[in-house]
């Protein structure tokens, strides 16, 4: 059986569901530390202690790491569970339907301390909900990614379904991005009595909007009908054997790695860069991504031209190259002549040339990896190699929160911004050794 050719109106549900997930995951790396470790005159309380562990590590640090450390164990688990299952409905959207309600909850928990005041029940309390919200989100988003392979057949349609997929992701970013715009706003209009409460407003209503976006595609794609996965029966251990033995797939992910350690402490970073290194409103970040968004999406069909006559990989390493230099620029924001904002929005225009292809073409290049792994072994195994992938994405994500808020000892504040340059250093070498890796990758040629 042959399935049905996904129509445009579906491939945009299907990136809706990007979307949504975003709004989440952008939520916690945009705000998560700022509101924990917040900079002198920020208008926030402290939540939990800023006193440093062995000098090096401070509490906010260890919390994000030991989260995203269980959530990444949880991974294989669960695209185990999804590639093995013979549900009826599918493999994949009875999944990603139960995870919707729990991924809202326990987002909005996150930013919703116990007490609003230094306090250790806070520390336990951000433990718990952040775990439970790397394991809801996990659990919609690796088999969301699986259906990818099947849904796009050839390598035109995985360029142009990945394409949609990475437009759903920025627009969730720039969702995300625009919280503290939405609560200067609610707290001006409904006169809320501090800061943190219209945050946690609007943290409540960006996350029933991204669960909406998340249920568009788990209710408007049949997946029986676009699908002809079928169930695996490779048990778990020799599937993650297979995988891990795919050397291809091993110098994607190496690459995968340092590049998503360099974007989450950009991510990170951002307000700080914005409030402490230019001394510009915080409130600009929704312009600033905004910008990155519409500069990012005119260079998508050169990606999806280039792509084809050029090749994914030659894509990926100029990318990587163009992004090292963004982010050496960040060490020396502030300084010079230049007025602050011409400063900033050139970062920006720069920074969004990488990004338009380095959202688009790794999902691509995973499922050209898969379909090939597939036709090789002859066993469905979408979900173990995007969980494997996840696995690393989730383990830099951490490094890059955990070394961030470790630079942050270093210095936070206006006049006192070491820790924050340093960061930019270390997203130069990390962007710099992704391109040098992914030389060694094996493409096929254009197509």
């Amino acid at each position: 059986m042959i399935p049905k050719q996904l129509p445009v109106g579906k491939q945009l549900a299907y990136s809706f569901g990007m979307m949504g997930w975003s709004v989440m995951v952008n939520l916690i790396s945009v705000i998560l530390i700022y509101l924990y470790l917040p900079p002198s005159g920020s208008g926030l309380p402290n939540l939990i202690t800023q006193v440093s562990v062995f000098g090096i590590f401070n509490v906010i640090a260890i919390i994000t790491s030991g989260g995203r450390i269980i959530d990444a164990v949880y991974d294989p688990f669960i695209a185990q569970f999804s590639d093995s299952s013979a549900n009826p409905k599918g493999r994949r959207i009875p999944l990603m339907r139960a995870a919707i309600l729990p991924s809202l909850i326990f987002c909005f928990f996150v930013f919703y301390p116990l007490t609003t005041q230094e306090s250790t029940a806070n520390i336990v309390w951000l433990v718990i909900v952040l775990i439970c919200f790397y394991i809801s989100s996990t659990t919609y988003i690796i088999p969301y990614n699986a259906l990818l392979p099947e849904l796009a057949p050839t390598s035109d349609s995985k360029v142009k379904l990945a394409t949609w997929q990475s437009i759903g992701y920025v627009f969730g970013i720039a969702i995300a991005s625009n919280a503290f715009n939405l609560t200067d706003l609610l707290q001006r209009s409904f006169g809320f009595e501090t800061r943190l409460a219209a945050l946690q407003c609007t943290v409540l209503l960006m996350c029933i909007l991204a669960a909406i976006f998340m249920a568009i595609p788990a209710f408007a794609i049949d997946e029986k009908k676009y699908c002809i996965g079928k169930p695996s029966k490779v048990p778990l251990r020799a599937a993650l054997k297979q995988t891990l033995s795919n050397k291809n797939f091993l110098f994607f992910i190496v690459a995968d790695f340092s590049y998503f350690i360099a974007v989450t402490i950009i991510t990170s970073g951002l307000l700080y860069f914005v409030s402490v290194l230019l001394r510009l409103p915080e409130t600009l970040g929704n312009k600033l991504m905004i910008t990155m968004v519409l500069v990012s999406f005119l260079f998508y069909p050169v990606v999806n031209y280039l792509s084809k006559k050029v090749g994914k990989k030659i894509l990926v390493i100029v990318s990587f190259l163009l992004l090292s230099v963004v982010f050496l620029a960040i060490y020396f924001l502030g300084k010079g002549e230049m007025d602050a904002y011409l400063q900033i929005y050139l970062l920006i225009v720069l920074a969004s040339i990488p990004l338009a292809s380095l959202n688009i073409l790794p999902n691509a290049i995973l499922a050209e990896i898969i379909e090939k792994d597939t036709l090789d072994t002859a066993s469905n195994k979408e979900g173990i190699y995007f969980a494997v992938r996840y696995f690393f994405v989730k383990i830099a994500q951490t490094f890059g929160m955990a070394l961030f808020a470790m630079f942050l000892l270093y210095g936070k504040d206006v006049g006192n911004d070491l820790g924050i340059r340093l960061s930019g250093i270390l997203g130069f070498i990390l962007c710099l050794t992704a391109a040098l890796i992914f030389t060694r990758f094996k493409e096929k040629g254009p197509s």
